[in-house]
């Protein structure tokens, strides 16, 4: 099965993967949207260009700060079938990494969620998704993407949106399990295991 990056607001105006890639909004062609490339020209970029990403995993934590549930998304994939995966999305031309983490949280998990981003954003480590698989832990078939990963807090209400179906809350070790991981797409699950390291959330 082919394991793709989502791309990020594929349903929001201006925002679709394959008519304004860089999210500087406008129609093909006009003036107001200089940048924007055609879906041969996105296809080609992704050839020759490693594109950006950020990847959030959402997690619930206790007054001390102790993480106690993760949040896995449930996705359909455009073949109509179901796989496991997290936050995801491209950074927009001019974004900040701060921006566009926030604007994925609340595409995907609804603008209830409230995630808690930290006064400055670092990410717990940097993936890099190879279309040749075993180059790397993960894997997109479409590109070279570098994706900056972060384990964000959430406060609110999750409703996912989208082309996220639902978030299901696990407890930290269900979450890094073999059995979760042969669900998630494009390597996730080392991803999530990584994560959860970073913020002593496995025992």
């Amino acid at each position: 099965m082919p394991v793709r990056t989502p791309d990020p607001d594929p349903h929001e105006p201006g925002d679709d993967s394959s008519r304004d890639p860089l999210g500087l909004g406008g129609l093909p062609g006009s003036a107001g949207n200089p940048a924007w490339l055609s879906d041969v020209e996105l296809a080609e970029a992704r050839r020759r260009l490693p594109m950006l990403y950020v990847e959030a995993i959402p997690v619930r934590t206790d007054g001390m700060g102790v993480v106690t549930q993760v949040g896995i998304l449930l996705r359909a994939t455009p073949l109509g079938e179901m796989t496991r995966t997290i936050v995801s999305g491209r950074v927009r031309y001019g974004e900040t990494v701060r921006d566009a983490l926030f604007r994925h949280l609340e595409n995907d998990l609804g603008p209830m969620a409230f995630p808690l981003l930290p006064p400055s954003p670092t990410p717990f480590t940097v993936a890099e998704y190879f279309p040749l698989p075993g180059v790397s832990a993960f894997h997109d078939d479409r590109q070279h993407a570098v994706s900056l990963a972060f384990v964000v807090p959430v406060t609110g209400t999750c409703e996912p949106r989208q082309d996220a179906l639902e978030v299901t809350w696990m407890e930290p070790a269900e979450a890094a399990s073999d059995a979760l991981a042969a669900e998630m797409e494009g390597g996730r699950g080392t991803l999530i295991r990584l994560g959860l390291a970073s913020v002593g959330a496995l025992r």
